[in-house]
């Protein structure tokens, strides 16, 4: 295979696993990741070395982490009940097909429909929605910022 066309797949993982960071339904730091080792492999780990891809793998476990941790300690800081959680779960797999906006708020619905269902309290059923959005969206936030660095990183490796 052409180094030119295994670029072309390095360079189309990163974009993908860019995109997948605010598509639930794509592995986004994982594909950056992969894209990243594409490259630094096709240029024989002479630019991009170990201590790069090190670091950059563990930014990408930080992503990872974040995102789930995030995400559960908003609704823990709302003391959301289980069905909030998998409302919140719902709601995101939900929204993947909503578009932009469905991406952004059915976790919110979801959270707070779960919610409503365990204890019939609207109050605390929108206020759970709330945090657990919150939640959600800084992790979202996180591993985003993450991702660019990891990019950032990579082509830094690159220039060098």
């Amino acid at each position: 295979m052409s180094p030119t066309l295994l670029w072309v797949a390095s360079v189309a993982l990163i974009v993908l696993g860019l995109l997948g960071t605010v598509l639930p339904a794509l592995p986004g730091t994982a594909l950056v990741l992969a894209g990243i080792f594409l490259g630094a492999w096709i240029d024989d780990f002479v630019h991009v070395g170990w201590p790069s891809l090190t670091v950059i793998t563990l930014l990408a476990v930080l992503a990872w982490a974040l995102e789930y941790v995030a995400g559960l300690l908003g609704a823990n800081r709302a003391g959301a009940s289980r069905q909030a959680l998998i409302g919140a779960a719902l709601g995101t797999v939900a929204g993947v097909f909503m578009g932009l906006v469905g991406i952004l708020f059915m976790p919110l619905v979801g959270a707070a429909a779960g919610e409503y269902l365990a204890r019939r309290d609207q109050q605390r059923a929108v206020k759970v929605g709330l945090w657990t959005w919150l939640g959600l969206m800084a992790g979202l936030l996180a591993k985003v910022v993450i991702a660019f660095m990891m990019v950032g990183i990579f082509i830094g490796a690159l220039l060098i």
